[in-house]
């Protein structure tokens, strides 16, 4: 076997190609050969602290919530309604809803109780209306135990309401008298 049919390594054949020899190689490309032969960490790193740092910040908001202040609880007061009679009605009542938006029940047979907790400052409301085949209901309402209305409703669709007033869970601003 002769010297044209031996392998070279391929660093050594593209030397070859560009006239360039290993011991002809100055300084500058040898620093040049080891700053392409590593890729570079110095991206690595700056991505692994940005990544870091946003964790820490992520983790902060999660658990340095607890620290936060929440939103007390609304004051309420129970309230008692009572539907009597016979046969069925829909009744609307005012519940533990802040937003003052009333609870529904449809074809309810009767007679009909329910306690519930309302927000102060909310009106303790409970509205029955009777179906097609009319009839006879009453409804009442007491806040705290104590009976506050009653009223009733007749007849085919027949219509009535028990409302309250509840105080605001703020106190009034206090009067102060000027001197005279």
């Amino acid at each position: 076997m002769g010297d044209e049919d031996q392998e070279m390594p391929a660093g050594a054949a593209d030397a070859a190609e560009t006239g360039e020899a290993g011991a002809n190689s100055g300084p500058e490309d040898a620093a040049h050969a080891r700053s392409t032969a590593r890729p570079d960490r110095t991206g690595l790193l700056i991505a692994g602290a940005v990544l870091a740092a946003c964790g820490g910040l992520v983790l902060y908001g999660v658990f340095g919530t607890a620290d936060k202040p929440s939103k007390p609880p609304v004051p309420t007061a129970a309230v008692t309604y009572e539907v009597s009679g016979e046969g069925t009605a829909d009744i609307a009542y005012q519940g533990r809803s802040e937003a003052g938006t009333a609870i529904v029940d449809r074809a309810v047979t009767l007679p009909w109780t329910k306690t519930v907790r309302v927000p102060l400052g909310k009106a303790p409301l409970v509205s029955i209306t009777l179906g097609d085949k009319g009839g006879q209901a009453s409804c009442s309402l007491a806040v705290r135990g104590k009976h506050v209305q009653t009223a009733s409703a007749f007849g085919r669709f027949g219509r009535a309401t028990c409302q309250s007033e509840l105080a605001s869970p703020t106190p009034a601003p206090e009067r102060t008298e000027a001197a005279g």
